[in-house]
């Protein structure tokens, strides 16, 4: 891929793709070895907590710890939880887990209007960011992958949103959320990983999905 200045954001006055990245050095810290980052424009937190598995009724207010200690302690158990908070219109959803890499919660999410965009990287450093807009998903792939895109058969198709962007092994997350900002108009706090936020459990996906190939596809 090319290392071309992407398009601009959808806020005014944003800051530069440069500037994003650096904002983001946080993401490619040791500390965190697993997560999903969803932004969701158009539903409620109730709404989205629904759509990936949970109830509402049943929040309470953990940190990012909290729930990766609680996590750890079911570990051979399909036990996930997840954190929302809203900003600026949207809802973040936080995962040490994975609901948010699977493109049917994305379709679920964004449907009837809204839009979805996730950052996914698991405890064997793969990777994954996914777009949906209005029930369809536009795009997802692995930017690990792209550093050699050129030199593989087939080369992988890049979507219209990631246009420009140049992945680098050395910054590859927060070229990732950078694109997410870029694309969804919403920073990304590393402070929340120590806010307690409201926290649900989640059903498992093979629960929500049955046996169904196609919640998995794109």
């Amino acid at each position: 891929m090319t290392s071309d200045v992407p398009r601009s954001s959808k806020r005014d006055g944003a800051a530069s793709w440069e500037d994003l990245v650096a904002r983001y050095a946080w993401a490619d810290a040791d500390e965190l070895d697993a997560y999903t980052f969803s932004v969701i424009a158009g539903k409620t937190e109730n709404e989205v907590i629904r759509a990936f598995g949970g109830d509402p009724e049943a929040s309470r207010l953990m940190t990012f710890a909290e729930t990766v200690e609680e996590q750890a302690a079911h570990l051979y158990e399909d036990y996930e939880l997840l954190r929302v908070l809203s900003v600026d219109r949207c809802v973040i959803a936080i995962e040490w887990g994975y609901h948010g890499s699977i493109p049917e919660i994305a379709r679920r999410t964004s449907s009837v209007g809204g839009e979805f965009f996730s950052v996914y990287r698991n405890v064997n450093a793969r990777y994954q960011v996914m777009h949906a807009l209005d029930g369809h998903v536009d795009g997802m792939f692995d930017p690990f992958e792209l550093e050699d895109a050129a030199w593989m058969e087939p080369e992988p198709e890049i979507p219209a949103w990631a246009e420009g962007v140049g992945f680098h092994m050395e910054t590859l997350c927060a070229e990732s959320f950078a694109l997410m900002e870029r694309t969804m108009g919403v920073t990304i706090e590393p402070g929340w990983m120590d806010t307690a936020l409201r926290t649900v459990l989640l059903t498992s996906p093979s629960e929500l999905f049955g046996q169904s190939e196609a919640a998995w596809l794109p």
